[in-house]
């Protein structure tokens, strides 16, 4: 499985040799609706192969759709499918990504790779990571105010104790006792006093082992607020060996088995909020002081034709508009169209990839946090 945090935008928005395959769908994690699932993949693969055939013979088009239709037959991943899917395949790569949220139907083929439903899910300023955190095992979650979903590990970072400290370790946790009266969240978790107290070293490594991997491969690469939820003696030890930058302050106190994926969503998303709203408020102000002394702009028009000089360092979009047109690539000027046609033509995320392929940064955010109502704004680098 491909790593979407890894990909974007570097990878995705570089040159691909044509054609480029894009398909999105919406995937559901249970029944009964993940069983239409796979039929509807089935069928946008069949309108791809549609399409590639006005154009393409019979041996080019079976090499293109052979991945998708392995993907079809593969039982395994569509039990593990989340709330989006994304494939992408030119005659030399494949990508396929599990989605943390949903995505509109759609089915492309094209000169390059139709990337907009992506930027709308690395950029959004709302997303975060929890590291669900015991003395035997660790799981890191990625989602948003609306959505939580597992994140697929990468291969270096210790899931178990007993990956990170041996395989004596497997046992630390039967010092760890339940006690206490259920609630709505769940049951009180605490430790055992002098048992609990022999595995901190154990539990030290094993946490200093999970903070080195998932720093290296998860958070750096993602760049996403971190989110602990631990119980109180777990969460203390490993803030002490921590030193991942992106780790919040605010934490979730809780054995995070005890809580299901939605009360974990709800219960992040309180705690993540204020960092939310004040990020939002710092990018608010770099963009109004930009444009009071002429180094930022509201207006979509101007904000084209800087990005396309690279002059963007910051970029907002808004995260419910649609603003259908076209974009020159060699001028940034744009046209507007008459309709909008979400699948090909929103001038808004194709003037954010340009800024994105110049290294700048793009964050998109709700329609009531936009300072303008042109559905862009931004600072500029000179």
């Amino acid at each position: 499985m491909d790593n979407l945090d890894h990909d974007y935008p570097r990878s995705l928005l570089a040159a691909h040799a044509p054609p480029c395959l894009s398909l999105y769908q919406p995937t559901h994690p249970a029944h009964p609706e993940k069983q239409q699932d796979v039929i509807r993949f089935r069928n946008l693969a069949k309108s791809l192969e549609t399409s590639l055939q006005q154009n393409h013979g019979k041996r080019d088009v079976d090499h293109l759709l052979a991945p998708l239709h392995e993907l079809a037959d593969d039982h395994s991943f569509w039990n593990r499918v989340l709330h989006g899917l994304a494939v992408l395949r030119n005659p030399d790569h494949v990508h396929v990504y599990r989605l943390p949220r949903s995505v509109p139907e759609l089915a492309v083929v094209a000169g390059s790779f139709h990337t907009k439903p992506l930027l709308r899910i690395q950029q959004s300023a709302d997303r975060f990571q929890i590291l669900a955190l015991s003395r035997t095992r660790a799981r890191l979650f990625e989602g948003n105010r609306d959505a939580l979903a597992d994140v697929e590990l990468a291969a270096e970072v210790p899931t178990t104790a007993s990956d990170a400290t041996g395989p004596e370790a497997r046992d630390a946790e039967r010092s760890t006792r339940v006690y206490g009266a259920s609630t709505a969240e769940g049951t009180t978790r605490h430790g055992t006093g002098g048992e609990q107290r022999m595995d901190d070293n154990e539990a030290e490594r094993f946490f200093r082992a999970v903070d080195r991997a998932v720093t290296d491969h998860h958070s750096r690469p993602s760049g996403l607020p971190l989110l602990l939820a631990a119980l109180p003696e777990n969460r203390h030890l490993f803030r002490k060996v921590t030193n991942n930058p992106l780790l919040l302050d605010a934490a979730l106190d809780v054995h995070p088995d005890d809580l299901s994926p939605d009360q974990l969503r709800e219960r992040a998303w309180h705690a993540i909020q204020p960092s939310y709203l004040a990020r939002l408020a710092a990018l608010l102000d770099t963009i109004h002081a930009a444009a009071a002394r002429n180094a930022g702009s509201l207006d979509l028009a101007d904000i084209a034709r800087a990005a396309q000089q690279g002059r963007v360092a910051t970029l907002l979009i808004d995260a419910d508009r649609h603003v259908a047109g076209q974009l020159d690539p060699a001028t940034g000027a744009i046209s507007l169209a008459p309709a909008p046609n979400p699948a090909i033509a929103d001038l808004l995320d194709d003037v954010g990839e340009v800024v994105l392929r110049a290294g700048g940064e793009v964050v998109v955010v709700p329609s009531a946090r936009m300072p303008s109502d042109s559905g862009v704004a931004a600072a500029y680098r000179y």
